[in-house]
């Protein structure tokens, strides 16, 4: 038996689109074939900024948690961050440096923080920026010093990385690295009204704690603002965003407007606030109360600091 010709289609089938059926060129992974759309550095700034509020919201879970340093006083925390800060910024040796860095690996494991996490937000930006800063001085046109790697000759004499300029580099960076840990273990684990109030309690100043109070506080809602507004105007946007001088307007006017409604914002929650008793006190529903715990961990921040600064000694000699 011969086979059944197919039926035509009829009038009123719904047919789909031919556009929908044709394929085109994908991006391949040598980026030789296909289009390649070039991001909006606008859009580009506003994804930094919702990255940037997702990172503040995960801090707030793990200062939640109840880890090693979560259960601490924030004073006892703000003390032992300070004398650790110190004790690093007196050591002279590398060995010594990379040390403390790993006891801060084991308190933030400790303090339930993802490790991953908590490496890449300390290396990200400072601790590798200060690293491409001191590159020059590990030369020895720069550091004088024994040449470990020679790059090039000038006048007879070899030239290139010497020991001293990296030692030196290392030194800096590894203090960077330690200073940048402390400070984010304080910060992650340690909520921010609480931080607030303990920075009271020390005796900062209070037209210092309300700035930076103020600051934390509403720079995620103006950004929430700028959002709104790029989102706004996108919508309205008929065809694809050119790069062009209108783009360069948009920001420089969405900047203006932006810094009215701040300083509109600014007059309006200040006058909320002192209408509401508010006077420059941060204030919590928990009290500050010393614990046993902490008087422990101030004793062994002390002993830390000192057993820093005497191997430091004993490995300088």
């Amino acid at each position: 038996m011969s086979e059944a010709a197919p039926k035509a289609p009829d009038a009123g089938t719904v047919r789909t689109p031919d556009w929908l059926l044709t394929g085109e060129p994908a991006m391949c992974p040598c980026g030789c074939i296909g289009k390649h759309k070039k991001g909006y550095f606008v859009e580009k700034t506003l994804n930094g900024g919702a990255a940037l509020m997702r990172q503040v919201m995960f801090s707030e879970d793990v200062a939640a948690q109840p880890g090693l340093l979560q259960r601490l006083d924030p004073r006892a925390k703000i003390v032992g961050l300070v004398v650790l800060l110190v004790s690093a910024s007196l050591l002279h040796n590398i060995a010594t440096l990379v040390a403390m860095y790993l006891l801060t690996l084991v308190v933030a494991a400790v303090s339930r923080l993802p490790v991953g996490f908590f490496i890449k937000r300390v290396w990200l930006f400072i601790p590798v920026f200060t690293l491409i800063v001191v590159l020059p001085a590990t030369l020895s046109i720069i550091t004088p010093g024994k040449v470990l790697l020679q790059l090039w000759t000038w006048e007879g004499h070899p030239e290139g990385l010497t020991e001293q300029g990296l030692t030196s580099a290392g030194l800096v960076v590894m203090r960077v690295a330690v200073s940048i840990s402390l400070v984010v273990l304080l910060t992650v684990t340690t909520p921010w009204i609480k931080l607030l109030s303990a920075l009271r309690a020390l005796g900062v100043s209070r037209i210092f704690v309300l700035i930076i109070g103020m600051c934390y506080r509403y720079i995620f809602l103006l950004l929430g603002s700028v959002t709104d507004m790029y989102e706004s105007r996108k919508s309205r946007t008929v065809g694809a965003v050119q790069h062009d001088k209108a783009a360069r307007t948009l920001v420089t006017t969405s900047a203006g407007a932006l810094f009215g409604k701040a300083h509109y914002l600014s007059e309006e929650v200040h006058q909320a606030m002192v209408a509401r008793g508010y006077r420059g006190d941060a204030k919590t529903l928990q009290g500050l109360r010393l614990q046993p715990i902490d008087v422990t961990f101030a004793l062994g921040v002390v002993l830390c600091a000192a057993a820093a600064l005497g191997g430091d000694r004993l490995l300088g000699r």
